[in-house]
């Protein structure tokens, strides 16, 4: 039993509390226009809002200039893998997407309504947040366990004319490669020629191996592990995602994938790493141990065994935090500032480029004094930018815009 001292309970009580007052829940609606007298509450509502209405009966990209629609996302979820939590259900996920409301609005002033959707049939699902989309310039999908969520996520992309985007995937795919690419390059390699191994096949680990490879990575050179092993060509009863990663190897277990590799990318569980794995790697090797809040292996105990890693984690308590809000606020910001119908693989490359870009620059006094630091820079333990650097909603949005440009993808700005 927990004593009253212990520091997790005090972390449970403070977070309860934290939620319940002084006013439940951690979003609200704000009201954009004068609302202070007659006149103004005719031209919010009847007659006055009828001309909009016209208008966009016209011409539905008339939303864009009438409506909040061009900055606001749904953040939706079945609730079937919520955080380390798993099945909870939608209605307890919904503290999860509250807290996604409340990211994407202070990183990026985007407006957020949250949508917890009890449909455990992928295909309703799918109906329903197609049903619904017209009312948001983006959907950030969260917390759909796999294989679903890639079938989810590629029907609705399919169906819907703007950004769809699941951020347990994508985002997580892009902070990964874009402190791949810095640690790679501390370490004196190359994407093209680094054995890889990711430990984790589900939305987290297969979207990361596909952007690696989207970025020069080759498949005959990853290796990909569930709880059966690795994925290699001769296993049977592997879904399509896994077995666009099945290469020809010998090698069945982590042990045996972890023998000189040079990136280990875990996002499984914790303690699954073992000290002779680590001491397996080859030569100056990368090791993100993401599972979180307990990591595959701790760097504590990887950095004793290793002197030449450079190592990441999923946790804000030590170096090289791989956290998502880096990407997804300022991705979407990106894709609605030029009213881009998807996020496609060139936005996500240019968010990756950006990110992995601003690490190498120097590190503004604001950031110091906001992590109480006297200094960083750009090596084995700074090879990410930090959460509260202010410079990342203008450089990733802007390269995303520019690259939604560049690819097609943008629609053309409103007179």
């Amino acid at each position: 039993m927990e004593s009253p001292n212990d520091p997790r309970e005090t972390l449970r009580q403070d977070a309860l509390r934290y939620h319940a007052e002084p006013r439940p829940g951690k979003i609200a609606t704000a009201i954009t226009k004068p609302c202070a007298s007659q006149r103004d509450l005719s031209l919010a509502y009847t007659p006055g809002v009828a001309e909009p209405v016209r208008e966009i009966a016209r011409d539905p990209a008339a939303a864009w200039r009438y409506t909040a629609i061009g900055n606001l996302v749904a953040v939706i979820t079945d609730g079937t893998a919520v955080l380390g939590l798993g099945n909870v259900g939608p209605l307890a996920g919904k503290p999860v997407m509250e807290g996604k409301g409340v990211l994407f609005k202070r990183f990026a002033d985007i407006d957020v309504v949250d949508i917890e959707v009890d449909a455990r049939d992928p295909d309703h699902f799918i109906d329903v947040v197609a049903a619904i989309a017209p009312s948001f310039g983006g959907i950030n999908l969260e917390d759909i366990a796999a294989p679903h969520c890639f079938a989810i996520e590629r029907a609705l992309k399919e169906r819907l004319e703007i950004p769809v985007f699941h951020d347990d995937q994508h985002g997580t795919a892009i902070i990964i490669a874009a402190g791949l690419l810095n640690a790679l390059e501390l370490q004196g390699k190359r994407l093209a020629e680094a054995k890889i191994v990711c430990l984790g096949a589900g939305a987290a680990g297969i979207a990361s191996m596909e952007l690696l490879v989207a970025l020069g990575a080759q498949r005959e050179r990853l290796r990909l592990v569930d709880r059966s092993g690795v994925i290699h060509a001769g296993r049977d009863g592997l879904n399509p995602f896994k077995q666009a990663f099945a290469v020809a190897t010998e090698e069945r277990s982590l042990a045996d994938a972890m023998a000189g590799a040079d990136v280990f990318i875990g996002v499984s569980g914790p303690d699954l790493v073992s000290e002779a794995m680590v001491r397996s790697m080859a030569q100056r090797p990368i090791l993100f141990a993401l599972s979180n809040p307990d990591p595959e292996i701790r760097p504590e105990v990887a950095l004793t065994l290793r002197d030449d890693l450079i190592m990441a984690t999923g946790r804000s308590d030590y170096p090289n935090q791989v956290n998502n809000v880096l990407g997804f606020p300022y991705i979407f910001r990106g894709a609605l500032d030029v009213r881009a119908v998807e996020i496609n693989t060139p936005m996500q490359v240019a968010a990756v480029h950006a990110i992995a870009e601003l690490a190498r620059e120097p590190v503004p006094a604001e950031v110091l004094e906001a992590y109480r630091l006297e200094q960083l820079g750009f090596g084995p333990d700074y090879i990410i930018p930090k959460p509260l650097d202010p410079r990342l909603r203008e450089r990733v949005s802007g390269a995303v815009a520019q690259a939604a440009i560049d690819s097609g993808v943008a629609r053309p700005t409103l007179p």
